[in-house]
Protein backbone atom coordinates (compact mmCIF):
# COMPACT_ATOMS: atom_id res chain seq x y z
CA UNK A 1 0.00 0.00 0.00
CA UNK A 2 1.34 3.45 -0.96
CA UNK A 3 0.17 6.54 0.92
CA UNK A 4 0.56 8.89 -2.02
CA UNK A 5 -1.36 11.73 -0.34
CA UNK A 6 0.43 11.55 3.01
CA UNK A 7 -1.30 11.60 6.38
CA UNK A 8 -4.84 13.04 6.26
CA UNK A 9 -5.58 16.40 7.87
CA UNK A 10 -6.45 16.14 11.58
CA UNK A 11 -4.75 12.74 11.86
CA UNK A 12 -4.44 11.41 15.38
CA UNK A 13 -0.98 10.79 16.84
CA UNK A 14 0.26 8.24 19.35
CA UNK A 15 2.83 8.99 22.04
CA UNK A 16 6.05 7.02 21.55
CA UNK A 17 9.02 7.11 24.00
CA UNK A 18 11.90 9.18 22.64
CA UNK A 19 14.41 6.38 23.31
CA UNK A 20 12.79 4.38 20.54
CA UNK A 21 14.08 6.94 18.02
CA UNK A 22 17.67 6.86 19.28
CA UNK A 23 19.79 4.24 21.08
CA UNK A 24 17.01 1.66 21.15
CA UNK A 25 16.41 1.97 17.42
CA UNK A 26 20.09 1.17 16.83
CA UNK A 27 19.74 -2.07 18.81
CA UNK A 28 16.70 -3.35 16.91
CA UNK A 29 18.00 -5.43 14.01
CA UNK A 30 14.71 -7.18 13.20
CA UNK A 31 12.07 -5.14 11.38
CA UNK A 32 9.32 -7.40 12.70
CA UNK A 33 10.31 -6.54 16.27
CA UNK A 34 10.03 -2.83 15.51
CA UNK A 35 6.62 -3.34 13.90
CA UNK A 36 5.45 -5.37 16.88
CA UNK A 37 6.62 -2.75 19.39
CA UNK A 38 4.91 0.07 17.51
CA UNK A 39 1.65 -1.86 17.23
CA UNK A 40 1.69 -2.73 20.94
CA UNK A 41 2.28 0.92 21.85
CA UNK A 42 -0.75 1.89 19.78
CA UNK A 43 -3.00 -0.89 21.07
CA UNK A 44 -2.00 -0.10 24.65
CA UNK A 45 -2.76 3.60 24.12
CA UNK A 46 -6.34 2.69 23.17
CA UNK A 47 -6.97 0.99 26.50
CA UNK A 48 -8.83 2.76 29.29
CA UNK A 49 -8.54 2.57 33.06
CA UNK A 50 -5.88 0.91 35.20
CA UNK A 51 -4.12 -1.42 34.92
CA UNK A 52 -3.83 -1.38 31.14
CA UNK A 53 -2.43 -4.45 29.42
CA UNK A 54 -2.80 -6.62 26.34
CA UNK A 55 -3.45 -10.33 26.37
CA UNK A 56 -1.99 -12.98 24.09
CA UNK A 57 -5.47 -13.56 22.66
CA UNK A 58 -5.76 -9.91 21.70
CA UNK A 59 -2.37 -9.86 20.02
CA UNK A 60 -2.76 -13.16 18.17
CA UNK A 61 -6.14 -12.04 16.77
CA UNK A 62 -4.92 -8.59 15.70
CA UNK A 63 -5.13 -8.40 11.91
CA UNK A 64 -2.45 -5.71 11.55
CA UNK A 65 0.08 -7.71 13.55
CA UNK A 66 -0.74 -10.83 11.56
CA UNK A 67 0.09 -9.04 8.32
CA UNK A 68 3.13 -7.23 9.71
CA UNK A 69 4.71 -10.42 11.02
CA UNK A 70 3.68 -12.74 8.20
CA UNK A 71 6.42 -15.08 7.08
CA UNK A 72 6.57 -18.08 4.78
CA UNK A 73 8.78 -20.17 7.04
CA UNK A 74 6.72 -20.15 10.25
CA UNK A 75 3.16 -19.91 11.52
CA UNK A 76 1.76 -16.63 12.84
CA UNK A 77 1.64 -18.13 16.32
CA UNK A 78 5.37 -18.95 16.25
CA UNK A 79 6.29 -15.65 14.60
CA UNK A 80 4.42 -13.63 17.22
CA UNK A 81 5.85 -15.64 20.11
CA UNK A 82 9.41 -15.21 18.82
CA UNK A 83 8.95 -11.50 18.11
CA UNK A 84 7.44 -10.80 21.52
CA UNK A 85 10.30 -12.72 23.12
CA UNK A 86 12.84 -10.45 21.42
CA UNK A 87 10.92 -7.33 22.48
CA UNK A 88 10.90 -8.58 26.08
CA UNK A 89 14.64 -9.32 25.92
CA UNK A 90 15.26 -5.76 24.72
CA UNK A 91 13.47 -4.54 27.84
CA UNK A 92 10.80 -2.71 25.85
CA UNK A 93 7.86 -4.96 26.71
CA UNK A 94 6.87 -6.51 30.05
CA UNK A 95 5.52 -10.07 29.93
CA UNK A 96 3.55 -11.49 32.85
CA UNK A 97 2.08 -14.96 33.30
CA UNK A 98 -0.86 -14.95 35.69
CA UNK A 99 -3.53 -17.41 36.77
CA UNK A 100 -7.11 -16.34 36.17
CA UNK A 101 -10.32 -18.37 36.19
CA UNK A 102 -8.38 -21.64 36.43
CA UNK A 103 -6.20 -21.00 33.41
CA UNK A 104 -3.03 -19.07 32.66
CA UNK A 105 -3.00 -15.69 30.96
CA UNK A 106 -0.09 -14.07 29.14
CA UNK A 107 -0.20 -10.29 29.61
CA UNK A 108 1.92 -7.68 27.83
CA UNK A 109 2.47 -3.98 28.40
CA UNK A 110 5.12 -1.36 27.55
CA UNK A 111 8.01 -1.23 30.02
CA UNK A 112 7.16 2.34 31.00
CA UNK A 113 6.50 3.89 34.40
CA UNK A 114 2.81 3.11 34.03
CA UNK A 115 3.56 -0.38 32.73
CA UNK A 116 5.76 -1.18 35.72
CA UNK A 117 3.06 0.11 38.08
CA UNK A 118 0.51 -2.04 36.29
CA UNK A 119 2.76 -5.11 36.55
CA UNK A 120 3.22 -4.54 40.28
CA UNK A 121 -0.53 -4.10 40.72
CA UNK A 122 -1.29 -7.30 38.80
CA UNK A 123 1.21 -9.23 40.93
CA UNK A 124 -0.81 -8.41 44.04
CA UNK A 125 -4.37 -8.47 42.68
CA UNK A 126 -6.59 -10.99 40.95
CA UNK A 127 -6.98 -10.48 37.22
CA UNK A 128 -10.43 -10.50 35.65
CA UNK A 129 -9.82 -12.71 32.65
CA UNK A 130 -12.94 -11.61 30.81
CA UNK A 131 -12.63 -7.85 31.19
CA UNK A 132 -9.71 -7.06 28.88
CA UNK A 133 -10.54 -9.55 26.18
CA UNK A 134 -12.08 -8.63 22.90
CA UNK A 135 -12.42 -10.64 19.76
CA UNK A 136 -11.87 -8.63 16.64
CA UNK A 137 -13.68 -10.37 13.79
CA UNK A 138 -11.46 -11.38 10.94
CA UNK A 139 -12.67 -9.67 7.77
CA UNK A 140 -14.18 -12.06 5.26
CA UNK A 141 -14.72 -9.50 2.54
CA UNK A 142 -13.19 -6.31 1.17
CA UNK A 143 -16.10 -4.23 2.48
CA UNK A 144 -15.61 -5.49 6.03
CA UNK A 145 -11.89 -4.88 5.79
CA UNK A 146 -12.57 -1.31 4.73
CA UNK A 147 -15.03 -0.42 7.48
CA UNK A 148 -12.88 -2.00 10.19
CA UNK A 149 -9.76 -0.27 8.88
CA UNK A 150 -11.58 3.06 8.65
CA UNK A 151 -12.68 2.76 12.27
CA UNK A 152 -9.24 1.73 13.56
CA UNK A 153 -7.39 4.45 11.67
CA UNK A 154 -9.77 7.29 12.51
CA UNK A 155 -11.45 6.45 15.82
CA UNK A 156 -9.68 3.72 17.77
CA UNK A 157 -9.65 0.13 18.90
CA UNK A 158 -12.65 -2.09 18.11
CA UNK A 159 -14.43 -3.84 20.96
CA UNK A 160 -16.92 -6.68 20.64
CA UNK A 161 -20.06 -4.51 20.79
CA UNK A 162 -18.69 -2.01 18.29
CA UNK A 163 -17.65 -4.84 15.97
CA UNK A 164 -21.27 -5.99 15.84
CA UNK A 165 -22.44 -2.45 15.04
CA UNK A 166 -19.90 -2.15 12.24
CA UNK A 167 -20.99 -5.46 10.74
CA UNK A 168 -24.60 -4.27 10.80
CA UNK A 169 -23.63 -0.96 9.20
CA UNK A 170 -21.84 -2.67 6.33
CA UNK A 171 -24.99 -4.70 5.68
CA UNK A 172 -27.24 -1.63 5.73
CA UNK A 173 -25.23 1.03 3.87
CA UNK A 174 -23.27 1.15 0.60
CA UNK A 175 -19.50 1.14 1.02
CA UNK A 176 -19.29 4.50 -0.75
CA UNK A 177 -21.60 6.05 1.85
CA UNK A 178 -19.55 4.62 4.71
CA UNK A 179 -16.29 5.99 3.32
CA UNK A 180 -17.83 9.42 2.67
CA UNK A 181 -19.33 9.58 6.17
CA UNK A 182 -15.97 8.72 7.75
CA UNK A 183 -14.29 11.33 5.55
CA UNK A 184 -16.75 14.01 6.65
CA UNK A 185 -16.26 13.13 10.31
CA UNK A 186 -12.49 13.53 9.93
CA UNK A 187 -12.81 16.85 8.09
CA UNK A 188 -15.06 18.22 10.84
CA UNK A 189 -12.91 16.66 13.58
CA UNK A 190 -15.92 14.69 14.84
CA UNK A 191 -14.25 11.31 15.21
CA UNK A 192 -17.18 9.45 16.68
CA UNK A 193 -19.10 6.45 15.40
CA UNK A 194 -22.35 8.05 16.63
CA UNK A 195 -21.64 11.08 14.46
CA UNK A 196 -20.90 8.88 11.44
CA UNK A 197 -23.94 6.72 12.10
CA UNK A 198 -26.13 9.83 12.31
CA UNK A 199 -24.98 10.94 8.86
CA UNK A 200 -25.72 7.49 7.40
CA UNK A 201 -29.17 7.40 9.00
CA UNK A 202 -29.88 10.88 7.69
CA UNK A 203 -28.97 9.88 4.16
CA UNK A 204 -31.19 6.82 4.46
CA UNK A 205 -34.16 8.87 5.68
CA UNK A 206 -33.82 11.90 3.39
CA UNK A 207 -31.95 10.51 0.40
CA UNK A 208 -28.48 11.25 -0.84
CA UNK A 209 -29.30 12.16 -4.45
CA UNK A 210 -30.83 15.32 -5.80
CA UNK A 211 -31.49 16.93 -9.19
CA UNK A 212 -33.25 15.42 -12.17
CA UNK A 213 -33.64 11.70 -12.41
CA UNK A 214 -31.65 9.61 -14.84
CA UNK A 215 -28.28 10.49 -16.24
CA UNK A 216 -28.51 14.15 -15.22
CA UNK A 217 -28.83 13.40 -11.52
CA UNK A 218 -25.80 13.85 -9.31
CA UNK A 219 -24.85 12.75 -5.84
CA UNK A 220 -24.69 14.97 -2.80
CA UNK A 221 -21.55 14.58 -0.73
CA UNK A 222 -21.73 14.73 3.07
CA UNK A 223 -20.85 18.41 3.32
CA UNK A 224 -23.54 19.44 0.82
CA UNK A 225 -26.14 17.23 2.51
CA UNK A 226 -25.43 18.85 5.89
CA UNK A 227 -25.58 22.32 4.32
CA UNK A 228 -29.01 21.58 2.87
CA UNK A 229 -30.62 19.62 5.71
CA UNK A 230 -28.54 20.23 8.81
CA UNK A 231 -26.68 17.60 10.78
CA UNK A 232 -28.90 14.70 11.89
CA UNK A 233 -29.03 14.27 15.64
CA UNK A 234 -27.01 11.24 16.78
CA UNK A 235 -28.95 8.48 18.44
CA UNK A 236 -28.38 8.27 22.23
Amino acid sequence: MVFSEGFPDNSKFTTVPNLLFGPLLEKIDDLRVLKCILRILWLHSQKKGFPRYLTWDELISDRTLARALSTADSSHNNALEATLGKAVQLGVIIHLKVEAAQHALDLYMPNSQEGRRAAKHIDTHEVDAAAPLYRKPQPSSLARHNIFSLYEENIGIIGHIMAEELKEAERNYPQEWIEEAFREAVVRNKRSWRYIEAILKGWTAEGRDYGESGRHSKKVDAREWIRRHGLPRPSP
